[in-house]
């Protein structure tokens, strides 16, 4: 049996385990963890788009205009756990994917270099789009998850209906990687540091789960999340692409990895910042522990068709699972307003 049979075997068991499950618009089923807390766990599907066997959760009518929902590192699909209800119930088709290296999303081919550079996710985002036959959808991401849908939207404008963006403009400016930030910004980057390491790889392989919780936190220092919600997302981590994927990402973007060859086209576009036209949410939380909020004003020229900036108090780095009302009026403001040709 081949390694993508095996894969398959052990996805279907997984998914047959959980066939009485339905997809529908609150397609969630509650499990009990240890602290007799029930917590609410996405069942995922699979599909083969690109270069990879994606995990992915749906819910809502088929026939509904698509919302894709793009989560960050180091987090999951559940970051969107309580968007998705929101969503559906309007009648909105909600896809929520596991980026390459996280769940149940595998490579279908051993040979396919793991990496993690804005091109790639980008292009497994559109592969994901005619994979799922959807010619046009609502984006909305943070952190990688963000990168990818500007990233998208940038490559393939007509497909992107609107984009919801947290900490705006995320097209990495590459050619910029040495230079330096503020020193209390660099000081929260200490993971980027680290990843470009041999001891970092080392220490991401032992202790992933350490490292997400220390992150989290940072991350979102007014977030008082319990640890069955921290164990739920962190069993994403257990990929066995999570660390190459994740160290080709920081690497690549901090200049100390070159891109690989599938993606050198895409990269040569991204290294010009192309603008952004589809109608455009971009979202700050006020307290971010990475990226601290602004106005919007500086990344107004990337975007060239209508756009909004949004703060949001109190939220830090990961707006949909701490601010879910918030995130989801923001992406119904745009489905309906979109400018649906099917």
């Amino acid at each position: 049996m081949n390694t993508l049979k095996r894969r398959r075997f052990l996805l279907g068991a997984a998914a047959g385990a959980a066939a009485g499950l339905s997809l529908d618009s609150l397609a969630l089923a509650a499990v009990t963890p240890p602290a007799s807390k029930k917590l609410v766990v996405m069942p995922t599907k699979q599909v083969e788009a690109g270069v990879l066997e994606v995990g992915y959760h749906e819910a809502g009518p088929e026939d509904g205009h698509p919302i894709i929902l793009l989560h960050g590192f180091p987090y999951d699909i559940h970051s969107f756990v309580e968007v998705v209800p929101k969503l559906a119930k309007q009648g909105y088709r909600v896809i929520v994917p596991h980026l390459r290296g996280h769940g149940s999303t595998r490579f279908l081919d051993d040979a396919t270099p793991r990496s993690g550079q804005q091109a790639a996710i980008g292009q497994d985002l559109i592969d994901l789009m005619d994979a799922l036959h959807i010619p046009e959808a609502v984006l909305a991401g943070y952190d990688w998850g963000g990168r990818a849908a500007c990233v998208a939207a940038a490559l393939k404008p007509s497909r992107c209906v609107g984009l919801v963006s947290v900490n705006s403009y995320l097209i990495q400016d590459i050619s910029k990687a040495n230079l330096p930030a503020p020193a209390s910004v660099e000081a929260g980057f200490w993971y980027q540091f680290y990843f470009l390491t041999e001891r970092g790889r080392a220490g991401l392989s032992a202790n992933r789960k350490d490292i997400g919780h220390i992150m989290w936190k940072g991350n979102s220092p007014t977030w008082h999340f319990d640890e069955p919600t921290f164990n739920r997302s962190a069993q994403a981590w257990d990929n066995p692409d999570y660390v190459e994927v994740v160290l080709h990402s920081y690497r690549h973007r901090l200049g100390h990895a070159p891109g690989y060859p599938d993606y050198e086209e895409t990269e040569a576009f991204l290294a010009t910042l192309p603008k952004i036209a589809a109608p455009t949410i971009t979202i700050d939380g006020t307290a971010d522990g990475v990226i601290k909020a602004t106005d919007g004003t500086a990344s107004a020229a990337k975007f060239s068709g209508p756009r909004q900036h949004r703060q949001l108090a109190g939220v830090g780095h990961n707006p949909p699972q701490e601010a879910p009302q918030a995130f989801a009026d923001a992406v119904l403001e745009l489905a309906r307003k979109g400018k649906w040709r099917t």
